[in-house]
């Protein structure tokens, strides 16, 4: 009988002579080995997650601040030592262009994996944010960190969150024991005598079925320092992953996981993999050590050589094909079917309409151009808001579907929490949390319920304020910029934190994206930035504008449309102008505040709300220089100019040639409207980061 044919796609091997046979088991043993070699030895590369590195503090190509970092990177990968127990924090270079910088490996994987995962994050941060001063990159395995900032032993919050898509049976004893277990092992990270400040623990929720947990910090955090930072991630676990079989909390100071399944636990059998999104992290494997019985030199020749050529060239189009499916994925997730992502936050409108006693009178809490708001009570007690979008609004599908896409993707304690969505026949519905205290003008410019906001209440406010707008700006996932900051669209919560909400208006920006322009002006007057009403111009130097504006309305305790009939024809904004250059800025403090308050903070809150409202955009800060600027007397701040006299609504008005559409209902006299007016012919519309 003649002997059978092997054959593959594109290769002919004829095993009918028995010297061949050789071949066939050299050939499979060349695979067998390429296999082994590749998920023992040589993994494709570490498991990215996600990276931060915000484009407004860049340096340039060649520079010193660039020799440094690569210096510092350097450095950082040399030191992926057995010795570091997986941290390692130094800096590189003087003053001014010092850099700071650090490596942490997560506390259970092995010296070899922390090594290769850190030597592969100080290769690919560059390539990720390439000319950033500041930037964060985060693998299941490790993270690297660096800034132009010191930011050693100081804590920072968590920056984004991971989930699982799967829920969890009986949510209650579940959420229970996950809080429970958080807090023991948060405590035990913190302050017991390991360096590490890592620790897991394994709890059972029933039968054979239990939960595991890690959480992990910084290792230049201080025992209290990492206790908080850990805090404050678990209390994120409800907002982020609420009734979830798995869930992270990730940030730069500290993270937390929970799975049910051993996933950090380094065993000779891959767990099964995890739902988590958007980047599934995968669970690492113990590296074999190759050790084994001793083999003849001419085998090692024939054998290992030709296994090393194609394991390096299967690695170099492995990593390549894991860069292009990733980049794929990432651009997938961005413009893809993005309310197809967030069908789990769906409510069906029976419910809602239970909550709302029918959407009654007596549950509405407020009303504005687009619906109106309403308290509402879950069947399990949980009150939410509800906000429900009338049929004859400019709103409609579009911008319905941006801000669920949005907020459903924005996580922060200064930004309202998106619980949910209710999309069925014309009915369009947001539920959101409910925050007691409404909005902040209804407060602040109440005769009686101003009294409510102390200096340091207010000194609160426009801190939280700003450093929601800077997660919008530079550290969420996507550039945010919201385009309507006001007053009424800062909620309050029960310790007057606030919370911006309304983000119908808002526009995502690519992330090399500065400036977009629109003929569709929507907005609020007295709070658009000169740029935006005139020419249809907007960035995030329109949201700066108009947080000045809102920063001199809470100072002042005046509304900037309450000067349209003013008897010196000024607007709040040459309102403070004129004090600022006259040395009297402390006489348009809110009277109610004469007594109780901070000199130097009403000063600076003064100049830094000029700043903001100057005319050029150039001249204006960015966010990030503003928080730091609120926060640090040591940084020196620029004389402000003259701000544009352009707050009153009658003067553009008379700019706009056709109709004036009302796009807000409020009970003042601030009007939004949308007026067929723009330098060129482009409308930015589109939803999808760019």
């Amino acid at each position: 009988m003649k002997p059978d044919k092997t054959m593959e796609p594109g290769l002919n091997w004829d095993f009918s002579r028995r010297g061949d046979i050789f071949g066939f088991l050299f050939l499979f043993f060349f695979y067998y080995s390429i296999a082994s070699l590749l998920f023992l030895s040589f993994p494709c590369g570490a498991e990215f997650l996600n990276n931060n590195c915000p484009n407004t503090t860049t340096f340039t190509t060649n520079s010193t601040f660039q020799a440094n970092l690569n210096f510092l990177l350097s450095s950082l990968s040399s030191n992926a030592t057995p010795t570091n127990n997986g941290f390692y924090n130094t800096t590189a270079g003087s003053n001014p262009d010092r850099v700071y910088g650090l490596f942490l490996c997560r506390g259970d994987v092995t010296d070899d994996v922390c090594r290769t995962c850190v030597v592969t994050a100080t290769q690919d941060i560059t390539q990720r944010c390439p000319n950033r001063k500041v930037a964060t990159i985060w693998y299941d395995e490790c993270m690297i960190r660096y800034s132009h900032l010191s930011f050693f032993s100081f804590v920072a919050d968590p920056v984004f969150y991971m989930l699982s898509s799967q829920n969890i049976s009986n949510p209650d004893r579940f959420n229970q024991l996950l809080n429970e277990t958080m807090n023991q092992i948060a405590s035990q990270a913190a302050f017991n005598s390991s360096p590490k400040k890592f620790a897991t623990q394994e709890a059972n929720i029933s039968g054979s079925r239990n939960l595991y947990s890690l959480v992990q910090c910084t290792q230049d955090l201080s025992g209290n320092g990492c206790y908080q930072c850990l805090l404050r991630a678990i209390s994120d676990i409800p907002m982020c992953c609420d009734g979830k079989q798995g869930g992270r909390v990730i940030g730069p100071s500290c993270n937390l996981r929970y799975e049910i399944y051993p996933f950090y636990q380094l065993t000779d059998t891959s767990p099964p993999p995890s739902p988590l999104s958007p980047s599934p992290p995968t669970n690492s494997v113990t590296p074999s050590s190759g050790k084994g019985e001793k083999t003849p030199a001419g085998t090692i020749v024939a054998i290992v050589v030709p296994v090393v050529i194609a394991v390096l060239l299967l690695s170099i189009l492995c990593y390549y094909w894991l860069r292009r499916k990733k980049k794929d994925k990432v651009g997938e997730e961005q413009v893809g079917n993005e309310i197809g992502g967030v069908e789990s936050l769906q409510f069906n409108l029976i419910t809602i309409t239970a909550a709302t006693n029918n959407f009654s009178d007596g549950n509405k809490i407020g009303e504005g151009g687009f619906g109106s708001v309403y308290k509402g009570k879950l069947s399990n007690g949980q009150e939410i808001a509800v906000k429900r979008l009338s049929r004859s609004s400019g709103q409609g599908a579009v911008e319905f579907k941006n801000e669920v896409v949005l907020v459903a993707k924005l996580q922060h304690r200064n930004l309202v929490r998106l619980l949910g969505f209710c999309l069925e026949g014309q009915e369009k519905i947001l539920i959101y949390e409910f925050v007691p205290n409404k909005s902040l003008d209804y407060f602040l410019f109440d005769p009686d319920k101003r009294a409510c906001l102390d200096w340091p209440t207010r000194y609160k406010i426009i801190g939280g304020i700003a450093r929601g707008l800077l997660y919008l700006h530079e550290d969420s996932r996507l550039r945010i910029i919201h385009r309507d900051l006001k007053a009424s669209n800062i909620l309050l919560d029960g310790d007057m934190n606030p919370k911006i909400s309304d983000f119908g208006m808002a526009r995502i920006f690519g992330v090399d994206q500065s400036q977009a322009n629109t003929n569709r002006i929507v907005g609020t007057y007295g709070y658009m930035s000169p740029e935006y009403a005139m020419h249809g111009q907007f960035s995030v130097k329109s949201d700066v504008y108009s947080f000045g504006v809102l920063l001199l309305e809470i100072v002042t305790g005046h509304k900037n449309s309450s000067f349209d009939q003013s008897e010196f024809g000024e607007d709040l904004l040459s309102y403070a102008w004129r004090h600022w250059n006259e040395g009297t800025a402390l006489q348009m403090l809110d009277p109610i505040l004469t007594e109780h308050y901070s000199r130097d903070e009403v000063m600076r809150c003064t100049h830094i709300g000029l700043l903001c409202v100057q005319e050029d955009v150039v001249d204006r800060p960015t966010m990030a220089r503003i928080v730091l600027m609120l926060n640090s007397y040591s940084v020196t701040l620029e004389l402000p100019l003259r701000p544009p006299r352009f707050a009153h609504s009658k003067m553009i008005t008379d700019m706009a040639t056709g109709e004036t559409e009302r796009q807000e209902t409020e009970p003042d006299t601030s009007t939004s409207r949308s007026i067929p007016f723009s330098v060129n012919d482009v409308s930015i519309t589109e939803l999808d980061p760019r």
